[in-house]
């Protein structure tokens, strides 16, 4: 199960709200005659999709104002449609009118990347696992990496200490891909080696490693690639993979696809926050 510390949350979400705030403060808001009345709001999605980053979104209005009660209507991985009611929001109006765009960009970033997500999943066979990338925003892997879950996909490596994954600069500057996986094999490490043709696939056959990566091959290719593994290797796909395309690529059963644009293109998820 994937979840994300509090502690990070609160980290994140500060950072944020003193970018929106620092250096004096929401002036707007500081006119209104009611701003420490309690008022009540509620978050309501306008569009179909899957929701993200319910944490973030509340820790927006607590940190603002401790007094804020925030009723979660649905859970993180949610399927909503256009309408539904995703939180409700008890506090100041102040604490709401301050925190309400940090919170809902948090929120609507995340709920973004789970539908993004969650739609190329219902257009892959259940053989296929849908993978993200470390293509993501800086200083907010950690959440993008969870709502791909939360969207029904799966995280490729965190970052570069989880695994050797060899990839074309590795293979160019070291000039020999086969010292080169070998090299990595007595690290008794986890191996991703990426391949662009058939010529490098018969480099590395025989050689014991976990993963096989083909690389921005056509359909006809990487059938022949996969029938030259022989199940000997988990393998994966990547490279300008898209919702036209992701049928015929999962239906020649490779084990993963890895799509950058989970987290570098999705849309955001249109949410609005109306005070009652």
């Amino acid at each position: 199960m994937f979840t994300i510390n509090q502690t990070y949350i609160n980290s994140v979400v500060k950072k944020a709200l003193e970018e929106d705030l620092k250096p004096y403060g929401d002036i707007t808001t500081k006119l209104i005659q009611s701003k420490d009345k309690k008022v009540k709001a509620k978050i309501i999605a306008k569009q179909n999709g899957v929701i993200a980053g319910l944490d973030f979104c509340k820790t927006a209005f607590k940190l603002i104002g401790k007094e804020t009660v925030f009723n979660k209507k649905v859970k993180d991985g949610s399927k909503v449609k256009k309408g539904k009611i995703i939180a409700e929001i008890k506090a100041k109006t102040k604490t709401i009118l301050s925190a309400e765009r940090t919170a809902l960009n948090f929120l609507s970033h995340a709920s973004g990347i789970a539908t993004l997500t969650n739609t190329f999943v219902s257009k892959t066979n259940k053989k296929t696992k849908i993978c993200c990338t470390r293509k993501t925003t800086p200083n907010l892997r950690l959440l993008e990496k969870y709502a791909v879950k939360k969207g029904g996909g799966f995280n490729h490596r965190y970052n570069l200490s989880d695994e050797i994954m060899i990839k074309e600069n590795h293979i160019s500057a070291e000039g020999n891909l086969k010292n080169l996986v070998q090299k990595a094999i007595k690290t008794r490490k986890s191996i991703t080696v990426e391949i662009e043709n058939i010529s490098q696939l018969k480099q590395v056959l025989g050689l014991k490693f976990k993963r096989i990566l083909f690389d921005n091959m056509n359909i006809q290719t990487l059938r022949k690639c996969l029938k030259l593994c022989k199940n000997k290797y988990e393998t994966e796909y990547s490279g300008n993979v898209n919702l036209k395309n992701i049928k015929k690529i999962s239906n020649t059963n490779v084990n993963r696809v890895s799509i950058g644009s989970l987290t570098h293109s999705a849309d955001t998820f249109d949410l609005s926050l109306l005070i009652n």
